[in-house]
This record gives structure tokens, sequence and C-alpha cells, in this order.
């Protein structure tokens, strides 16, 4: 038997051409009462995995598929999400802090109508907010006019105070993992130091830069059985592979999304994919951690399917 079966598994997904499980099922039943945006951190122990690659590009694919997505660059003192896409934000999440500005003067629109919250770079200030600049953060985004469907946060790699908030905070805590010892060793140190920080228990591991999907297996059967016996008791789904694939450095280059200039590239058919697992993924019944972002719109949501459930 498998050392890590029952702890690791593929994201289920619900599909019209097959039943629904019942965790499917109950998922969108919930899903009537309230839509609240769906909270994704994207995280990684070690720098240079690709991950404000892989934020950017599924955010793209989110609104190929209709979604109206919001990207926080979370990366708060050397943000580069705006480097990427080859914007120059006028304003910056270090306006909002400091009150300069509102939330909706500082968005600005990405690629396929996304919304971004750009960071700055090189602010020393920004590297460890404190509680009060956090619940602000928290509160003004539970306030934003703008409906979205996603919020993704592209958290700065390692284990500082921002990057452990922002998976405290959200729904679902990706973790970038690539073939490399360094990466997989330093995504477990990720996933444990949330865990014993923050009692979250619910992970998802995303490989990038495989040669085929084998690989990407061994890299997470890796951190799955690492985590089962010194960790115990966590849920670690996996979430997929994107693929070593050679327009993803030309795009970078071209300061463009690999999915918006080569849909057609292996990685972009990745992206799709792994997007599409994620829309189609059921409403967590409860949520992990003490706080969230969108908290009071989590709040109602949580009343409603209680109130439908006959529970007082």
């Amino acid at each position: 038997m498998d050392q890590a079966e029952g702890l690791c598994r593929p994201i289920e997904k619900c599909s019209e051409e097959s039943e629904p499980s019942s965790k499917c099922a109950e998922g969108e039943k919930d899903s009537i009462f309230l839509e609240w945006p769906r909270v994704i951190s994207v995280s990684s122990g070690k720098g240079g995995v690709g991950k404000t690659n892989v934020v950017a590009n599924l955010a793209f694919a989110f609104t190929r598929l209709g979604k109206k997505v919001l990207v926080l660059d979370g990366d708060l003192g050397l943000a580069n999400i705006d480097v990427l896409l080859g914007l120059t934000p006028q304003y910056t999440i270090e306006h909002l802090l400091n009150r300069e500005k509102s939330l909706s003067e500082i968005l600005i629109k990405g690629p396929g109508g996304m919304s971004i919250l750009a960071a700055s770079s090189g602010i020393l200030e920004l590297l460890d907010l404190d509680e009060s600049q956090k619940m602000f953060l928290l509160n003004e985004l539970d306030l934003m006019d703008e409906a979205i469907d996603f919020l993704l946060i592209d958290t700065g790699a390692g284990i500082s105070s921002n990057v452990l908030f922002f998976n405290k905070a959200a729904m679902q805590s990706i973790v970038i993992a690539t073939p490399e010892p360094t990466s997989i060793l330093d995504a477990y140190a990720l996933i444990k130091v949330i865990w014993r920080k923050h009692r979250k228990k619910n992970f998802t591991i995303l490989v990038n830069s495989a040669q085929e999907g084998q690989e990407a297996k061994e890299v997470f059967k890796r951190i799955c059985m690492v985590a089962d016996r010194f960790l115990g008791s966590l849920s670690i789904d996996y979430l997929g592979f994107i693929p070593f694939d050679e327009k993803l450095p030309s795009a970078v280059k071209q300061q463009r999304l690999v999915l918006e200039i080569y849909p057609q590239a292996p990685s972009s058919r990745s992206f799709m994919e792994m997007a599409k697992i994620l829309a189609e993924k059921p409403l967590p019944s409860r949520c992990d951690g003490n706080i969230q972002f969108f908290w009071k719109q989590l709040f109602q949501y949580h009343q409603s399917v209680d109130k439908n459930r006959g529970v007082d």
C-alpha cells in the first residue's frame, strides 16, 4: 500500500458526464445560497520556482472561463507581477495602507480584464505588516465594490510573516514545487510552518517545470510521505503539473503571458485544465484558520447554509 494513500489525493472534479460524489453534490447544493469569492494563496518555500508566472497565467485562464479575477501581489516588498505583465502602476498597496488612496483607485487592469492590486518594490516597511495593517487590508477587500469570483494571492517565497498571514487568511493554499530537491524540501518546510503556526490542515500541491507526469507525481509523493511521517493528520491534494515548456521563458521575455500569446503550448493547456479543476472544485464546508478574506460574506454564507439545514 502506498504510504501516502488516504492522506494525499488528486483534487475531485465535478462533471456532467459522471455522477458527482457526495462532496461535490454538497458543494453544489451549498453554493445556491450565496456566491462569495474564492480566495487562493499561491506560495513556495523556495524562490525562483515560477510562482508569479503560475499565478498570472491561472488568473488569465480564469478570465477565459468567464470568471472575474483579482490578483493581489502579496510579495509586498519585492513586487514583480506588474513587471511580468509589462504594466506600470501609478499607485500600489503602499498608498492603500497609508490611507492615501482607496482600493478602487489603485486597482489596475491586466490581460483578459483581470484586476491587479500591485505592490511596491524595495519598501522595507511592507515586508512585515503589523496586525492593524493586516486587518485594514482584510476589511478593505471585504468592502470592495467590484464583484469578483476569485482572489489569487501571489505571496512571497519562504516563511515570512506576510506569507503565513496570506495563507492563514486564504480558503485554499496552493504550494508550488519543482523537481529540484531543495524546492521539495522547502515546500514541505513551508507546509510544516503554516500547520504549526496556524493549524491549517489543507494544502494543494502544484508541480512546476516537470518533464512529464510521472516526475511530477514523484515530487508530490515525496512531499506527502514526509508530511505523513512528521506532521500526521494533514490533507494534501494534487492539482497537477506545468510541463517544462520553451514557450514560457519566451513569453516572459516579451512581458506577456504564455497562455495569451501561445494558447496551444503544452504549458498553456495545463494552465487551462487547472483553472477548470479549481473553478469546479466544491465550496469548502468550513475553512481553515481563524481569519479569512471576505469574512463578512463568509459568515453570511454559513448562516444561510446552517439555516437551510435547520441548525440553530
